[in-house]
């Protein structure tokens, strides 16, 4: 599994919001600035985020885009499954029944299964929250998986 960038910079865009958003509505020029990411980019992203209930918009003069909840209640995994689309390591997990021919005999589908959990529960298990709170922290000797 490779992140794309698509889903790097849909995290950064929601982490900037959480960072300098909490009260007011951010421009995306903004965002584009301090994450040195294309504006025209970050445009492409907007509607996928929006669309999923994650961000809340307002247009005109004070326009621009905010969390539609605290940074506590979004998980790396929920961002990421809306810009990549399922994490799953193999095809026939992406979706909730294994629809492969080869299930009953598949040697691998075990170790498929299992590393399916494991990306899964880490990346939900991991809040925006908890990104902003150890930002700084690293280098410090502490390492994260």
């Amino acid at each position: 599994m490779k992140i794309s960038t698509k889903g790097r910079y849909a995290l950064r865009l929601m982490l900037d919001l959480a960072q300098y958003g909490t009260d007011e509505f951010v421009a995306l020029k903004d965002i584009a600035e301090r994450q040195s990411i294309s504006k025209k980019y970050l445009e492409q992203i907007v509607p996928l985020l929006n669309k999923s209930g994650l961000l809340r918009t307002n247009r005109g003069y004070q326009g621009g885009y905010k969390l539609a909840r605290m940074p506590k209640d979004y998980t790396v995994g929920e961002v990421l499954r809306i810009t990549e689309g399922s994490l799953a390591p193999v095809a026939c997990l992406e979706t909730e029944e294994n629809y492969c021919e080869r299930k009953g005999e598949c040697i691998t589908l075990a170790l498929w299964q299992g590393l399916n959990k494991a990306v899964n529960e880490y990346l939900d298990s991991i809040t925006l929250q908890d990104l902003l709170n150890n930002y700084g922290k690293i280098g410090q000797d502490e390492y994260y998986i």
